[in-house]
């Protein structure tokens, strides 16, 4: 008999608004980032990711939060910048909390998968 294939059961979790997409892991990374380098601008290079399209997520966040989760620094001396809020910090804490325990269910799925016929 030939070598039995392995299967492993995968899942992508991503949180919806009724707009939309408004968190998954990208942008879970991308607001890591923002807090991590203090700028939307210097997140998005970390990420090879332009500028813009960085803006954009931030926004679409913004507008699909209860309230906002990154607060844009007015420029001063040294320039602005970018931090998370508090829902942003807890956003990030929250994504992980739900993907820890849906990636725990697929493992246990994994274990009991059978396909042998």
């Amino acid at each position: 008999m030939a070598d039995s294939k392995k299967y492993k059961v995968e899942v992508r979790v991503w949180i919806e608004e009724t707009e939309g997409a408004f968190l998954g892991i990208g942008k879970i990374w991308l607001l890591e980032n923002i807090r991590k380098t203090g700028s939307i601008t210097n997140a998005a290079k970390e990420m090879k990711m332009a500028y813009r399209q960085a803006w954009q997520l931030v926004e679409e966040m913004n507008q699909r939060a209860e309230s906002p989760l990154v607060e844009k620094l007015l420029g001063g001396k040294g320039g602005g910048g970018a931090k998370l809020t508090e829902a942003g910090e807890r956003a990030i804490v929250v994504f992980y909390e739900i993907e820890k325990r849906i990636k725990e269910f697929a493992l246990k799925e994994t274990q009991n998968l059978k396909f042998r016929l």
